[in-house]
């Protein structure tokens, strides 16, 4: 039975516009290692991290990256490629580095179906998908591009609300959340207090304040900060 291990990954605002819930994420990747017969070793998950940072700068990137190295696995399994990868030509890169050292990639839904590059048609399909996706990707930055010039124009609210916010009914101004402005006020007295970001997390997960993630972590209290603490 070949070992793999399974990665996850979601940002604080896709999330939050989308519901890819990381436990979504692990039973897809449970059920597939099942059915194709895999030993999954462990489900390692980047929480808050975007896609734009390189997978061995993300924490549980970079400790995918080192245990393949210690041969701790022979496969890695994924939703999707984007969990993974910023772009074709780091995915590229990173899946012919692992193909020399006899890893394979898995990913449950590319394009409506499962890769799996430890064949060569594997891999000439992984190579087509993700220029496809790439090609998908710019295209919508593109039509996103010229939908945010529109409404910007217009004077209207462009993005994700901020936390303490969100949009009115018609999703062009910002009002006043009275629960979220209640977490606010509980971090930004907190930080008055001396408590370091990461202590602030902890306590708000404690306390079971309600967060746009499944949980509360350093990032999304930086960036929070940011906004309201001069």
């Amino acid at each position: 039975m070949r070992r793999v291990l399974g990665y996850v990954r979601v940002s604080t605002e896709e999330q939050a516009r989308e519901g890819l819930s990381l436990d979504a994420q692990r039973e897809q990747l449970a059920a597939y290692a099942q059915m194709r017969g895999l030993e999954l070793v462990e489900i390692l998950a980047d929480e808050g991290v975007s896609a734009g940072k390189p997978l061995h700068t993300r924490p549980a990137g970079g400790r995918l990256i080192e245990r393949l190295k210690a041969r701790e696995a022979e496969a890695v399994v994924a939703y999707k490629l984007d969990r993974l990868f910023r772009h074709t030509l780091d995915c590229l890169q990173v899946v012919e580095s692992w193909h020399e050292r006899d890893v394979a990639l898995h990913l449950v839904d590319m394009g409506g179906q499962a890769i799996d590059t430890s064949s060569a048609m594997g891999r000439f399909f992984l190579t087509i998908m993700a220029g496809v996706a790439e090609m998908e990707r710019n295209l919508t930055r593109e039509r996103i591009t010229l939908a945010m010039r529109y409404k910007v124009d217009r004077g209207e609210f462009t993005g994700v609300a901020p936390l303490g916010f969100r949009a009115d009914e018609e999703g062009k101004l910002l009002i006043a959340d009275e629960a979220e402005q209640q977490v606010v006020a509980r971090i930004c007295a907190l930080r008055a207090q001396g408590c370091s970001i990461r202590t602030i997390a902890a306590h708000l997960n404690d306390e079971g304040w309600p967060a746009r993630g499944e949980r509360w972590h350093k990032t999304s209290v930086e960036r929070l900060l940011a906004r309201n603490v001069p």
